[in-house]
């Protein structure tokens, strides 16, 4: 009989953002300190094992590394796009507004195609952290 489980290991990174379209402060240049919980779910293996946890360490965090201290923006921002052209702060341009519930399909995605080659592997869930009192989850199954 298979044995199927979960196991979750938090990654923690510094990124600046702003939402142009915020009636509030949001729409000002501003930053959290970020954390997403990376959970998958899977078969274990003859050890009793899903993955070891420095393996995902492993695949997970140079993903999260192009973003830890960055300012990550909108390619729409047409104030914030020339802005930092010209500047050698580092930034990373998305093709969507920089919100939570946006940046948690972003990385559900790149972490899929990620984990994808782990066959034991069935599920993905993130719960990415913006501040101390809010998140936005997501999820993805392997389909047979």
């Amino acid at each position: 009989m298979d044995k199927t489980l979960k196991i979750a290991r938090e990654f923690h990174w510094e990124m600046g953002h702003r939402l142009p379209f915020h009636t509030s402060g949001c729409a000002n240049i501003h930053g959290h300190s970020y954390k997403l919980w990376v959970e998958i779910e899977g078969y274990c293996d003859e050890n009793g094992m899903l993955m070891d946890y420095g393996e995902m360490k492993r695949v997970v965090a140079p993903f999260i590394d192009q973003f830890d201290h960055c300012f990550l923006c909108d390619e729409a921002d047409e104030v914030m796009r020339p802005f930092l052209a010209g500047t050698p702060f580092k930034h990373k341009l998305v093709p969507f507004t920089t919100t939570a519930e946006n940046l948690v399909f972003h990385f559900l995605d790149e972490l899929w195609n990620i984990f994808k080659p782990f066959q034991q592997i069935q599920a993905l869930r993130l719960r990415l952290q913006e501040t101390d009192i809010s998140y936005a989850e997501a999820e993805r199954v392997r389909t047979p």
